[in-house]
């Protein structure tokens, strides 16, 4: 009989036992996957952050505001290309569990600093005539059916009220890691109304946004701007936009170095599974793996049919664990808010790392099976009744 067929044989010899390893395999794996993917596409929208890109935000804290005329001053600081803004608006839109991120911009700026965001010319346009007029992304648009020239209610919390807007613009993200869900709305419309309803809350904004001409004098850049606000009643925190994502969500950071560990250990308890069933069946036959060393059969073909077990059960567990990673990842983003890790899916590098646990695995799991079954006399065999 051919060692291929043999050690199929062998393995479904048990079929409820083998069947439910490979079931467990395949649970494993698919966790360790979406743990990954968790991890992965953490890891590349950070990364992704622009390097000639600084933000400006109060020293205090980021939900603090910073007076308008801030934006002047920091425009004077030599390497600064370009200064735009943004506020955070909140609303609500029909009820909380409808949760978008809404930004007041400067829309002759905004979008000039941030080229990952796509709007036609004529929607852009269309954008800039009137004031009560918003942009929103591509993903969100469809989420809810909104199509040009719809009015868009708000709720108001920061600034109460009932908002309208205009639609005037769809965008396209430029890249997969780029939120889609987003909705943008001119900030001097908002500042307007500020000033009749709220007075004293106008002429603020919550962060700046520069662009640098390079990158390299980022750290000289950002002490020049915190140095103009010194002792001032707002001071500022001057940061890149990559620590200042990773400043933003320092606890989320804690969750997925966390969930990184976890990925791991899913491994070693993977290993432990494949190598209990090995264990057993190994000691299951004993006294036919000596008879098989009595008629010839040498180390190395032993060798090749224990491993050939514990590999054919990994891989085929594996598979289907990769399988189910897929439909495990759409279901957790489902789960998510909008705009929460844009562009989440299985990455190569997550597949790689998969498919090299699922090996490393196989091959750890029939170790001590071998060392035992070739360590035991061949007489010790025959007599084993256990």
């Amino acid at each position: 009989m051919r060692t291929p067929r043999l050690i199929v044989k062998n393995v479904f010899r048990r079929k409820l036992r083998a069947c439910l390893t490979i079931l467990g395999m395949a649970i494993a794996v698919a966790a360790f996957g979406l743990l990954r993917t968790v991890v992965s596409i953490w890891n590349t929208a950070t990364q992704a952050s622009a390097t000639d890109r600084l933000i400006v935000r109060d020293a205090v804290s980021f939900i603090m505001p910073l007076p308008y005329a801030y934006l002047d001053k920091i425009q004077q600081v030599p390497g600064v290309k370009v200064v735009t803004f943004a506020n955070w608006f909140g609303g609500t839109y029909r009820n909380k569990e409808n949760f978008f991120a809404r930004s007041a911009i400067d829309g002759a700026t905004f979008f000039k600093v941030y080229r990952r965001y796509e709007v036609s010319k004529q929607e852009m346009a269309d954008f800039m005539k009137e004031q009560d007029a918003c942009i929103v992304g591509s993903a969100l648009a469809k989420r809810y059916g909104f199509k040009l020239g719809d009015t868009i209610t708000l709720k108001g919390d920061i600034y109460p009220g009932t908002w309208d807007f205009v639609l005037r613009g769809i965008y396209e993200p430029k890249s997969k890691s780029t939120d889609a869900s987003q909705m943008f709305l001119h900030w001097r419309y908002l500042n307007e109304r500020v000033k009749q309803v709220f007075p004293g809350r106008e002429d603020q904004v919550g962060w700046f946004i520069a662009k640098i001409d390079n990158p390299a004098n980022a750290g000289r850049i950002a002490s020049s701007i915190d140095a103009l606000f010194k002792n001032s009643s707002a001071e500022t925190k001057t940061e890149s936009e990559r620590e200042f994502v990773k400043g933003f969500v320092t606890s989320a950071s804690a969750i997925i170095d966390a969930m990184d560990y976890m990925s791991y250990v899913i491994v070693g308890i993977i290993m432990l599974v494949l190598a209990n069933t090995m264990i057993m069946s190994a000691r299951e036959r004993t006294r036919e793996y000596a008879v098989l060393k009595a008629i010839g059969f040498s180390a190395g073909r032993l060798t090749e049919l224990i491993l050939g077990e514990s590999l054919f059960i990994s891989i085929i567990g594996g598979a289907l664990g990769i399988a189910l990673t897929y439909p495990m990842v759409r279901s957790f983003q489902g789960m998510l808010p909008p705009g929460a890790f844009p562009g989440l899916s299985v990455g190569s590098r997550t597949l790689e790392l998969a498919s090299a646990a699922v090996i490393v695995v196989g091959i750890g799991a029939a170790v001590f099976p071998i060392q035992r079954v070739l360590s035991t006399r061949i007489a010790d065999g025959v007599r084993f009744s256990g």
